[in-house]
This record gives structure tokens, C-alpha cells and sequence, in this order.
């Protein structure tokens, strides 16, 4: 198990194998790519983007990626997703196969088009 209190993503990536590592960092450079202005946060402990709210996390196990991207991401995505394990808004991303990262790049772009298009609080 991971040691708890990680301050940043590169706490978090370092702490696991370098196998793994480098999956992590496809993942956080696609994220990156995929959505730009958002800032990179620790949010229960994982990695997370956040723009106008979190739009993504992910998490290392031992023989899997999980990626959040929310419920919404999920169902908007839901045949492309079809050949992996997930649920309501995790995907689990196998360590002995490709991540798909195409595929992470068009979840987080939709999560940021998402996230523009809420509505702010109005200020009373």
C-alpha cells in the first residue's frame, strides 16, 4: 500500500514501479494535452485535473490504471468503453495492455466542454 500525504502528482507517480511510472506519465501528459488550463491537484489522495471543478482523476493498483473521469464521462463514452472493467465512473485500464490513450484524450476533452458549460453560482 501506498504511503498517504502525497502534496503533488510527482509524489504520487514516484512512489509506484518504474513500469508503472511510466504509464502514469502518458496518462498525465495525455490529460495535459487534452485540457491545458487545467490544474493538477491531489484530490483523495489521487491525481486529479481541475478545471471549473474536477474534470478527471486516476490511480495506480497492482495490475490496473483506474480513471475517473465521472459518471458522465462514462456514459458518453460507454461503447468505446465496452471491452474494459469499470462502473458507474471508473474505467480500469489493465497494466499488461496499451492504454488507450486516444480514447482519455476525447473523455477529457468532453469532461472541459463539460465543465465550461456548467452553471456558476449566482453571487447573492
Amino acid at each position: 500500500m501506498q504511503p498517504k500525504g502525497f502534496t503533488n502528482i510527482d509524489e504520487y507517480i514516484a512512489s509506484f514501479p518504474k513500469e508503472t511510472q511510466v504509464l502514469l506519465e502518458q496518462i498525465r501528459k495525455t490529460i495535459k494535452t487534452a485540457a491545458p488550463e487545467a490544474e493538477e491537484v491531489i484530490s483523495y489522495q489521487m491525481p486529479a485535473f481541475r478545471q471549473n471543478g474536477i474534470l478527471v482523476y486516476f490511480a495506480a493498483y497492482s495490475k490496473h490504471i483506474g480513471f475517473y473521469p465521472t459518471g458522465s464521462g462514462i456514459t458518453a463514452f460507454k461503447n468505446e468503453l465496452a471491452n474494459y472493467k469499470g462502473g458507474k465512473g471508473t474505467i480500469q485500464l489493465p497494466l499488461d495492455q496499451p492504454i488507450p490513450l486516444e480514447l482519455i484524450s476525447k473523455i477529457v476533452t468532453f469532461r472541459v466542454i463539460e465543465n465550461m458549460n456548467k452553471k456558476k453560482p449566482e453571487k447573492k
